[in-house]
């Protein structure tokens, strides 16, 4: 991603901090690689997550509020990883699945 991407610098602290639970090629993380770990955080790159909820998770330690540290980046930073995360996440999912419909 280049430098002058808006959204690099929290490209940067996602690879710095969440690299070891989350995937999400925009950031050239694959997280733990071991899906069944009950530590290893949603991958990015097949669930599309809104600025607020990443914001939240961020704040909160996660949904569960248990495997997720709280407040792994703050201030600025959350904000830079939140954004970067809704411009970012669900780009390996082309089309999801409609109910009754066929798969893509």
């Amino acid at each position: 991603m280049p430098e002058d991407d808006p959204t690099h610098e929290g490209a940067v602290l996602f690879a710095e901090r969440c690299s070891g639970c989350h995937t999400l090629a925009a950031a050239g993380t694959q997280g733990s690689g071991n899906r069944a770990l009950r530590n290893q955080g949603p991958n990015f790159d097949q669930r599309q997550v809104s600025y607020d909820d990443a914001l939240f998770a961020i704040r909160n330690g996660g949904f569960s509020g248990a495997i997720m540290p709280q407040n792994i980046v703050v201030g600025d930073d959350a904000e830079a990883v939140a954004r970067f995360i809704e411009e970012w996440s669900g780009s390996d999912v082309e089309k999801p699945p409609q109910p009754g419909g066929e798969s893509p």
